[in-house]
């Protein structure tokens, strides 16, 4: 029998972002925690929308409880870049 190994990479493993995310893919574990436990959605529903299998949503949700600290850290920078970057026009060149 094969089995299957996800993975949620977070830190010098990561090229993707500077929080842990699903990995090979643009999925924060903090994004998919927020669609499950805040919004309410399915696990399945979130893996049916994102193209995830639903044992990656089970893992992100393991993965965001069992390092609560990495996780607040998370979001802390990303409260703090959001802050930093308040008021700015964030325009692209097809905006001008």
């Amino acid at each position: 029998m094969s089995t299957t190994r996800y993975r949620i990479v977070s830190g010098d493993d990561s090229e993707v972002y500077d929080e842990p995310h699903v990995q090979g893919r643009r999925l924060t574990v903090a994004f998919v925690q927020a669609q499950v436990e805040e919004r309410g959605l399915d696990p399945q529903t979130v893996a049916d929308r994102y193209d995830l299998a639903v044992a990656q949503v089970y893992e992100a949700l393991a993965y965001y409880h069992g390092h609560p600290e990495e996780m607040a850290e998370a979001e802390r920078e990303r409260q703090e870049t959001i802050a930093d970057h308040e008021g700015e026009d964030l325009l692209g060149p097809e905006d001008a």
